[in-house]
């Protein structure tokens, strides 16, 4: 395994701030794909929550809407 490449120097704002950019749409991807599976091995939002460090509203408010749509199932 390689070790992660070195992070630009924050005195190069450029650099720096595009690795920001960069290291945000990374975590987000990371997370939607983990929340993804959490909720597929049954994981509640409340588990969820407490692994991510926020409250259950929180967690549910900014990642649901990203979640793939369960099928709908009616019953008469």
């Amino acid at each position: 395994m390689q070790p992660p490449p070195a992070l630009p120097p924050p005195d190069n704002p450029e650099a720096a701030l595009a690795a920001v950019v960069a290291l945000r749409l990374m975590a987000d991807r990371l997370e939607t794909a983990a929340v993804t599976a959490a909720l597929e091995q049954g994981w509640s939002w409340t588990q969820i929550a407490q692994a991510l460090g926020v409250s259950k509203q929180a967690a549910h408010k900014r990642l649901s809407p990203h979640m793939p749509q369960a099928p709908q199932t009616f019953r008469s």
